[in-house]
C-alpha cells in the first residue's frame, strides 16, 4: 500500500472528484460514513454521549457529517465549532445539514466553554493532514483542554496539530486515529505515538486510477503485499533445492543466540542450516537443535577465524559473537572475501560501528538489522524520527545496503524505497527476538529471495507471529522461541 504526502493526498482527492466523477461534498460524505461505520463496529453503545470538536476546514466538515450520522443512530451528539468567518464550502454545507437534522451545534467562545465531564467520547475534527503551522491561540487551548480531559479521543484522519513531514510539539493525544484510506508515515513513527494511539485505516472509495498514477517511494506493508512475494513450494522440492543458510556467531555464555537464529532459518523454509560457532557451542546446538549441522571455530570460547567448507546460499553473522580483538579481525577477513548474500546483526553491527571504514567492504544489498542503540552507533544521534529516516536513507544509498530499523512498525529501507511494516505487538520486545528475525531473513535469502523482499517478508512474518498468538500468549510472557513456533501459523495466515 502506498504512502503519500499531504500534497499528493489533496491531488488524489481532486482526481477522484474528476475521474468518477463525484462531487467533493459526496466524497466527504463517503469519508464520514466510513468513519461512522468504524465507530459503530467498535461496539460503542448508543447511550454514549459524543462530543465532536470541529474546525472550519474540510476536516471540520468531516466531523459535522459524522455528528449528523451519529445523531441519526440515536447517539447523544453535541458539536462544538471553532469560530471563524470563513468556512470551506463543504464544511459550510455540512453545518447546514447538521443543523437541519437537529444536531446541537455550538460555536466555541473559549476553551473552557466545552463541557467534557459528562461526555463519553470526544471526536477530534479540528485540523486535517494539510496543517502547516504550529498550534496557537484558541486552537492550542482547546487541544490542551481535550488532552487533559482523561476521555477517550478519536481523531478523524489525523490528530489535529500533527505534522506529516516534521516533528510535532503540540497535537491532540488520540486514543484512536481513524485515517482515510491512505496511510501517513507520521502515524507510524515512535515520536508520534503519544498523539496517534491506535491507527485504523478505512476505505473511502478513492479512485483506483488516481491512486495508481501517484508515484511514491514510501509503502505500508500489509498481508496483501506479502502474499504475492512468497515463492510457490514445488511438489518436487527437496532440501538441496530449498537453500542452505549459514549462521555465524556465538561466544561462551551466548550460544543461545545462534541456536535461535539457526532454528528460525530452518522454520522460515530453507532446506539446510549450518551453524559456525566456537568449540564450546557445538555440543549445545547439537543437543538443542539436532536439525542443524555445526562447524567449530578453533577457539573454544569465541570466534577467532571464520573458515568453513560448506557452500551456503545466504549467511547471517554477528549474534552473540562478542567484540574480542581476534573476533573483530576474523570478521574483517570474512567481509573482505565474502560474496554470499549476507545479514549482519548484533555484534556484527557493533564491530562495524568500531571500524566504519570496513563498511566499504559490504557486498551489494547486504542487510543490516539494528535496534535503535545499534543504529545510533552506526549513524550518530538524530534529532527526531524524520532526521533518523533521512540519515538511514543516505546511509543505504552510500553503501548500497538494506536496513531493517527494528521497533514498533519496523522500517525496511534500501537505496530507493522505504517500507513501513504493519505487523507485530510489544510482545516482540524480548531477548532473542532479533536473533530470530535475522535467522528468518537469512533462511528466506537462502531460498533465493532478493534481499529487499527477504527483509520485508521476514519482518512481516516475525511480527505476525505475535499478532496471531496474542489471544493465547500474554505479551508479557511471550519469548523468542514462541516466535519460532508460530512461523508456520504465520505462513498459513498469509496464504489463506
Amino acid at each position: 500500500m502506498k504512502i503519500f504526502s499531504a500534497a499528493q493526498i489533496r491531488e488524489i482527492d481532486a482526481k477522484t472528484i474528476e475521474y468518477e466523477p463525484v462531487s467533493s461534498i459526496d466524497l466527504m460524505e463517503r469519508a464520514a460514513q466510513s468513519f461512522t461505520d468504524w465507530f459503530l463496529e467498535n461496539h460503542v453503545p448508543t447511550e454514549w454521549s459524543v462530543t465532536l470538536v470541529c474546525g472550519t476546514g474540510n476536516n471540520g466538515g468531516d466531523g459535522l457529517a459524522v455528528g449528523r450520522l451519529l445523531h441519526g443512530k440515536n447517539y447523544k451528539v453535541c458539536v462544538y465549532l471553532m469560530p471563524g468567518d470563513t468556512l470551506s464550502a463543504d464544511c459550510a454545507e455540512n453545518l447546514r445539514r447538521a443543523r437541519a437534522s437537529g444536531v446541537d451545534v455550538r460555536t466555541i467562545a473559549a476553551a473552557d466553554n466545552i463541557p467534557l465531564s459528562d461526555t463519553s467520547v470526544i471526536v477530534d475534527a479540528i485540523f486535517g493532514s494539510g496543517l502547516n503551522r504550529e498550534l496557537s491561540g484558541l486552537p492550542a487551548e482547546v487541544v490542551r483542554r481535550i488532552n487533559g480531559s482523561g476521555k477517550t479521543v478519536v481523531s478523524i484522519d489525523v490528530p489535529s496539530g500533527l505534522f506529516l513531514d516534521r516533528k510535532t510539539s503540540l497535537a491532540i493525544q488520540a486514543t484512536d486515529t481513524v485515517t482515510f484510506q491512505i496511510p501517513k508515515l507520521a502515524l507510524y513513527l515512535p515520536v508520534n505515538h503519544r498523539f496517534v494511539g491506535n491507527v485504523h485505516i478505512v476505505n473511502i472509495g478513492l479512485n483506483e486510477k488516481a491512486l495508481s498514477e501517484a508515484e511514491t517511494r514510501l509503502f505500508f506493508t500489509e498481508k496483501a503485499d506479502v502474499r504475492p512475494l512468497l515463492k510457490p513450494l514445488s511438489k518436487f522440492a527437496h532440501k538441496g533445492a530449498q537453500g542452505h543458510a549459514l549462521i555465524i556467531g556465538g561466544s561462551f555464555g551466548k550460544i543461545g543466540s545462534v541456536c535461535l537464529a539457526s532454528r528460525a532459518a530452518l522454520k522460515a523454509g530453507c532446506g539446510l542450516v549450518t551453524a559456525f560457532l566456537p568449540g564450546c557451542g557445538v555440543p549445545i546446538i547439537q543437543s538443542h537443535f539436532p536439525e542443524a549441522m555445526a562447524v567449530s571455530d578453533r577457539n573454544e570460547n569465541h570466534i577467532s577465524d571464520i573458515l568453513f567448507e560448506v557452500k551456503p546460499h545466504a549467511i547471517a553473522i554477528g549474534m552473540g559473537m562478542g567484540t574480542d580483538e581476534d573476533s573483530q579481525e576474523a570478521f574483517r577477513r570474512f567481509l573482505s572475501t565474502n560474496r554470499v548474500p549476507l545479514v549482519i546483526d548484533a555484534d556484527g553491527l557493533n564491530i562495524l560501528s568500531k571500524n566504519k571504514d570496513w563498511l566499504d567492504m559490504l557486498g551489494p544489498k547486504t542487510i543490516l538489522t539494528p535496534h535503535p542503540k545499534e543504529l545510533s552507533r552506526l549513524l550518530g544521534e538524530w534529532t527526531d524520527d524524520f532526521d533518523k529516516i533521512d540519515r538511514v536513507r543516505k546511509f543505504a544509498r552510500k553503501y548500497n545496503v538494506v536496513l531493517v530499523v527494528k521497533g514498533a512498525y519496523s522500517l525496511v529501507l534500501d537505496a530507493e524505497n522505504l517500507f513501513v511494516n504493519s505487523s507485530g505487538t510489544p510482545a516482540l520486545a524480548t531477548a532473542g527476538s532479533g536473533d530470530v528475525l535475522s535467522g528468518i531473513i537469512a533462511g528466506l535469502m537462502a531460498q533465493g529471495y532478493e534481499p529487499i523482499d527477504a527483509a520485508r517478508i521476514g519482518v512481516y512474518l516475525h511480527g505476525l507471529t505475535a499478532d496471531i498468538s496474542s489471544k493465547k500468549i500474554h505479551p508479557r510472557s511471550f519469548v523468542a522461541t514462541d516466535i519460532i513456533e508460530h512461523i508456520g501459523k504465520a505462513y498459513f495466515e498469509i496464504e489463506k
